[in-house]
């Protein structure tokens, strides 16, 4: 339990040092001088490197150690996050923040490994709910820390030497608590090294086009054109290695479960959905109310804070003998729906108070679907499966986090390309009639506000409507009933020597 714990601290480090890095690029770029267009690299090279770690984080962590991975990925980590601030050279930057990125991404695979490993049944679901506050706690505390490295100690370094302290306890703890084992030597030259040669790349090139897309117009750039096909290519030829090698890093196969394949698609659409949370009240707060990340905190600490409890709460529902999960899962999405809805009511006079519904629908309706999501979907695994559903899942959900942001970021582009012709054309018909028209730069600053404001309020009802549209498909995957506890636990007839 410690180095589960230990684990999970991990886990937690590399989601926040993702998620802190990117809002505080504007702070960064400033303090090192860096523009606008070089600096956005920063966030996409460490995407890059952790989308690159996910499907392989699990093989390397069963043939090294789980203990001893571990421990390596982070003292990597908390090294070059010591270093990172005295790096001024943009070039070594990038470098730097991308070896990061592959530390950091080996870590959240860990924690769903671990407890699919280590937990009995009877607490399986609670370690589930531990890996789903990855998705649904980090990003929204990272609005928090953001703000208070930046603005509250106004020392922006913490910003990368914020993860130090956690990687220290949680070192201690995966040290302490998991066993010595030897390195399995053997597993190397089964490996799919011929696979990975063309996964590495595949990867990385298609963190490039999502995460680069939106600022370069997507197809009008050749850089997000080539990258895009050769990360496409890259990666077909990738998953057919995979599909008919012996010893893969991912097992395709087990997509064939419907609970895996459609689940699991679920889970990427749902990854696109939860940008609700987080990326789009910071979209309007900030361009349009000039707010700071400390003075949208509380938006983020809404969702954040709860999940501490209410992960196990969801977990406890589970173990009912009464509940359906895909119900759970079902009115966690229209929870969430009924929060994009509230958020689409958004006008130019909100404030941060005015999406504390919208925030706390989120709040409660993110752990109903993600935990319950987790369950439907690991309860047709095998315990010797673990690393396949581990690499296999966390490697969707750096995709769909990216695909996310881009979906997000195009969609308030377009839409807000849209409403400013419209609205350009309206003040065109009616400012002849008015006795003192405002001046055209003013009246440019007017509809940029406005149209900004109603993309951000149509992205809102795009995801959720999304949302709403997963519903039907959460009732077509199996039906799982609730692990039968008692038949779980030992006999109390069972002598306490035997270890088996």
């Amino acid at each position: 339990m410690a180095g589960l714990v230990g684990i999970f601290l991990a886990a937690m480090m590399a989601g926040l040092n993702n998620r802190v890095g990117a809002l505080a690029l504007a702070d960064v770029r400033g303090v090192l001088g860096f523009g606008l267009d070089d600096a956005s690299w920063l966030t996409t090279v460490y995407s890059a490197g952790e989308f690159i770690a996910m499907p392989f984080s699990a093989w390397f962590a069963v043939t090294l150690s789980v203990r001893r991975f571990e421990l390596w990925m982070l003292a990597t980590c908390t090294l070059l996050a010591v270093i990172l601030p005295f790096i001024h050279d943009l070039s070594l930057l990038l470098i730097l923040r991308f070896l990061q990125g592959i530390a950091s991404g080996t870590m959240i695979p860990l924690l769903m490994m671990a407890a699919l490993k280590f937990l009995p049944p009877p607490i399986r679901l609670h370690g589930l709910a531990l890996y789903a506050m990855t998705a649904t706690f980090a990003p929204n505390l990272s609005i928090w820390l953001t703000g208070y490295w930046t603005d509250g100690l106004l020392d922006w370094r913490w910003v990368y030497w914020q993860i130090a302290p956690l990687a220290v306890v949680a070192g201690l703890l995966v040290g302490w608590g998991l066993a010595r084992e030897p390195i399995q030597t053997a597993r190397f030259r089964q490996a799919n090294w011929s696979g990975m040669v063309c996964g590495v790349p595949a990867l990385g090139l298609i963190t490039v086009a999502l995460d680069q897309g939106v600022r370069l117009d997507w197809f009008h750039s050749s850089l997000i054109t080539l990258s895009l096909v050769a990360g496409v290519a890259l990666l077909a030829v990738y998953l057919l290695t995979e599909w008919y090698h012996p010893s893969p890093f991912i097992k395709l196969q087990m997509l064939g479960r419907r609970n895996l394949g459609l689940g699991f698609s679920l889970f990427v659409f749902l990854l696109v959905v939860l940008m609700s949370s987080s990326l789009l009240p910071a979209s309007y707060l900030g361009p349009l109310q000039d707010y700071r990340p400390l003075q949208m905190a509380s938006i983020g600490l809404i969702v954040a804070l709860p999940q501490l409890a209410l992960g196990s709460v969801v977990a406890l529902l589970l173990y009912q003998k009464w509940v359906d999960a895909r119900i759970v899962f079902g009115a966690g999405l229209l929870l969430i729906a009924l929060a994009c809805f509230s958020g689409a009511q958004l006008t130019s006079d909100w404030d941060r108070d005015q999406f504390i519904v919208a925030q706390t629908l989120q709040a409660f309706g993110q752990p109903m679907a993600v935990v319950s999501m987790l369950f439907l979907c690991t309860s047709v695994v095998q315990p010797d499966e673990g690393p396949y559903v581990s690499g296999t899942i966390n490697t969707l959900r750096a995709f769909g986090s990216l695909l996310g942001a881009a979906v997000v970021g195009q969609l308030i582009n377009v839409r807000s390309r849209f409403h400013a012709e419209m609205l350009l054309d309206h003040a065109a018909q009616v400012g002849n009639s008015l006795p003192l028209p405002p001046e055209p730069s003013q009246l440019m600053s007017i509809i940029g506000q406005q149209s900004l404001v109603l993309s951000v309020a149509d992205a809102y009802r795009v995801l959720g409507i999304l949302a709403l549209l997963l519903i039907p498909l959460v009732l077509l995957l199996s039906y799982i009933p609730a692990p039968d506890l008692r038949a779980a636990s030992p006999p109390p007839s069972v002598p306490s020597s035997s270890h088996g």
